[in-house]
């Protein structure tokens, strides 16, 4: 897929880079407009007395002055405000002209429209202010977890570092297994100029690479420790697993996605496996599974020692020369010794005053 992706954007013709613009300082422009405002305001009220002695003249100057009035606020629209860690794209009539970045009250010129594709777009992540409550008209569509509000939003491009929560996922194992997994993926925008003209719209594209990504990496991996299962690619059974190299796992993850949003000016700074355990229709079955496991191993490891103290007991007996057992005697004090010491429930001292034989 991604290999498509790559192609598709090489065969379109239309992968731009990101080029800085360079404005002029905002404040000065801003107090020339309305210095500019405030004469033509002036000559407008002037007009209108010199009316009364030349009417030419006068008419001739409260026309400029309304006319300016009425257009003199086109070049307050070019001044923008820039917080740190943001940018505007900026196009003229449709021509991307290039990219303000840094801090600072800025002038460019005031035909120039910003471009934020994903500016209406919601992701379950740092950053994207969602407060539940729709305004009068608003109307809120839900797609892949992604919320799109159509109100007047701002047109920044955020140059943060984000966090991405995508949701959970229920995805096969390579043992077939189901599972549900979920992802924190921590990622910023580097080329501004690819995140808004190289992909439609690029949350939700790096939304869907997140989930194409965790689907193709997860398939590849067990559970949990499996035998003959190769999960590096060298044709070797390795003990990889989902449960077990979760670090090896988020790397890979993080690995694929980024190789698949290179072309949208993204960077994918780091992945984490947020959520993992088995799907609830066999969740109580894998249970009971790994509570066998534990059991067996623990009789193992009981049963291992029980034999040794056994071992020993009858070493030191002989080596003392305390008593002298036959085999008989022997296998008997041997199946006393381990139903004692394998027995799950403490045993009751039986006193035998008799003779041993």
């Amino acid at each position: 897929m991604k290999e498509t992706v790559k192609e598709a954007m090489n065969e379109g013709g239309f992968t731009m880079e990101e080029r800085l613009l360079k404005a002029k300082a905002g404040m000065p422009a801003m107090l020339l407009t309305i210095l500019v405002y405030l004469v033509f305001v002036g000559i407008t009220i002037l007009g209108a007395f010199v009316m009364e002695s030349i009417v030419w003249l006068g008419v001739i100057m409260v026309v400029i002055g309304i006319i300016w009035i009425c257009l003199g606020w086109i070049p307050l629209c070019g001044l923008k405000v820039l917080k740190p860690q943001e940018a505007l794209v900026l196009t003229l009539f449709g021509k991307y002209i290039g990219t303000l970045k840094g801090e600072g009250f800025y002038f460019v010129n005031p035909f120039v429209s910003a471009v934020n594709p994903a500016a209406k777009t919601t992701l379950r992540q740092s950053g994207d202010v969602d407060s539940g409550n729709a305004a009068a008209g608003q109307i809120t569509v839900n797609a892949n977890g992604v919320n799109a509000s159509l109100h007047e939003v701002s047109k920044k491009i955020s140059l943060k570092v984000m966090t991405l929560n995508n949701n959970k996922q229920k995805v096969n194992d390579c043992l077939g297994n189901p599972v549900e997994i979920g992802i924190a993926v921590i990622w910023r925008i580097t080329d501004t100029a690819k995140a808004v003209f190289n992909v439609d719209n690029y949350k939700e594209f790096l939304s869907i690479q997140c989930d194409a990504a965790l689907r193709n990496i997860v398939r590849i991996y067990p559970y949990d420790v499996a035998q003959n299962v190769d999960t590096t690619g060298d044709g070797e059974p390795d003990e990889g697993s989902l449960r077990g190299s979760s670090e090896i796992v988020a790397a890979r993850i993080r690995d694929e996605i980024q190789t698949r949003v290179n072309e949208a000016g993204i960077e994918i700074i780091e992945a984490r496996i947020t959520y993992l355990a088995y799907a609830p229709e066999i969740a109580a079955v894998m249970l009971q599974r790994q509570q066998a496991s534990a059991i067996i191993d623990a009789r193992k490891m009981i049963v291992d020692g029980a034999v040794g103290m056994v071992d020993m007991a009858l070493q030191k007996l002989n080596e003392s020369n305390i008593v002298e057992l036959d085999d008989e005697r022997k296998a008997a004090m041997v199946s006393n010794l381990l139903v004692v010491l394998c027995g799950n429930k403490d045993a009751q001292p039986i006193v035998n005053s008799g003779s041993l034989y």
